[in-house]
């Protein structure tokens, strides 16, 4: 099955299926079972240079941009893996690359492109603000050449497994700001460290094998040479890696769907019941087919947010219109694709409930369908804002 889109970037999605190749579903589903970390997978994409594939040439990286990255998501998920393992280094890296310094990048992004650093993680959402950014309490002040972080975060995901992170906090107080998007600055955080000088880090057991936190610092200090672009504009800046994640996690849910649509296809071709294939009747072929065209349209709104955001062009109704879009089809298709296997769709063997879980997370997250509905509400159409 050929999807739109793909034809001027085959060369990539051969590169990354061919990888993808050595570590099949029986990979996958091990380490699902373990409640593992896809250690080997994640050195392979990296050796073979798709993790730095953002990183400007004159740093080691590829120089590519979102749409290609995009594309390398996409493929890991629609062949049978989980980019929720290593898609942080992807929507983190253009924050680093757009808007730290040039030492900075001098600093990190050679070695993030060898492969001796990650940087996988971002600290943002809050146990008491959710979604509601601007009112976070993590705080940072600056004591002469270091800034001292107190606060917490949760679902911070692949710590563990990042030497970097991303971090948001609040510089001045919500009350001393004109605009409440102001007074908030992102930091890059040797994780490694800080887990040492005061930030703890509680693994959160969720549905989903995915590796995700709650962290508290206590006094945490980081040098002020940490300090991401101009202190007080880091709402502005984070905004980068959120409309690349949500585009990300568009094009990563294309790929489940497409993955849903493919098993299903198949199966329900040769499955056999009252001596026809039952891929035969209707009541089957239509669920399938209506995914596969929801899938087809969210992936034409994810390459026009991707190209508009690697113009760096407004891209916000793009991203989260695309996530929206792509999301409820891949939801859809897993739906299809479960009811369709019956009974061997709930056997471990078959992998359909590993991804049914993993795709299902993306209705939730990183934002949930009704906050991208109210988002397209007031920023698109103009209605009062309803929170």
């Amino acid at each position: 099955m050929q999807n739109i889109g793909s034809d001027q970037f085959q060369d990539i999605r051969d590169a990354v299926r061919a990888l993808c190749a050595e570590f099949p579903d029986e990979y996958h589903r091990k380490i699902d079972e373990q409640r593992g970390y896809p250690e080997e997978f994640v050195n392979a994409l990296t050796r073979a240079g798709w993790m730095a594939a953002l990183i400007p040439e004159e740093y080691g990286g590829s120089g590519l941009g979102l749409t290609e990255a995009s594309v390398i998501m996409e493929e890991i998920n629609r062949a049978g893996g989980n980019s929720g393992a290593c898609h942080g280094q992807m929507y983190n890296m253009n924050t680093l690359i757009r808007h730290g310094s040039e030492e900075q990048r001098q600093k990190y992004l050679p070695r993030i492109a060898a492969g001796e650093l990650r940087l996988q993680s971002m600290g943002v959402t809050e146990p008491t603000t959710g979604t509601d950014t601007t009112r976070i309490k993590t705080t940072a002040v600056c004591k002469g050449d270091r800034y001292v972080i107190n606060g917490q975060k949760v679902w911070i995901s692949r710590v563990q497994h990042s030497e970097l992170m991303i971090l948001l906090a609040r510089t001045t107080p919500l009350a001393e700001v004109k605009k409440k998007t102001e007074g908030l600055s992102i930091f890059i955080v040797d994780v490694k460290e800080a887990m040492q000088k005061g930030m703890q880090v509680r693994p959160i057991l969720n549905m989903v094998n995915h590796e995700t936190n709650e962290l508290f610092f206590d006094n945490l200090e980081i040098p002020a040479e940490n300090l991401i672009g101009e202190e007080g504009q880091g709402f502005k800046y984070i905004l980068t890696g959120l409309n690349a994640e949500r585009t990300l996690i568009a094009a990563e849910c294309i790929g489940d769907g497409y993955w849903f649509v493919d098993r299903v296809t198949k199966y329900v071709s040769e499955r056999n019941v009252f001596g026809r294939p039952i891929g035969q009747n209707q009541g089957v072929q239509f669920p399938i087919a209506e995914s596969f065209i929801e899938v087809e349209a969210a992936n034409l709104m994810r390459f026009e947010a991707c190209r508009r955001y690697d113009a760096q062009e407004p891209c916000g109704a793009q991203a989260n219109m695309a996530k929206y879009l792509a999301a409820k089809a891949s939801w859809e298709a897993a739906n299809a694709c479960l009811q369709f296997h019956g009974g061997f769709g709930f056997a471990c063997e078959y992998d359909i409930e590993r991804k049914f879980r993993e795709t299902r997370l993306y209705q939730v997250a990183p934002i949930s369908t009704n906050l991208i509905l109210s988002y397209v509400a007031e920023h698109v159409l103009g209605l009062p804002r309803s929170f």
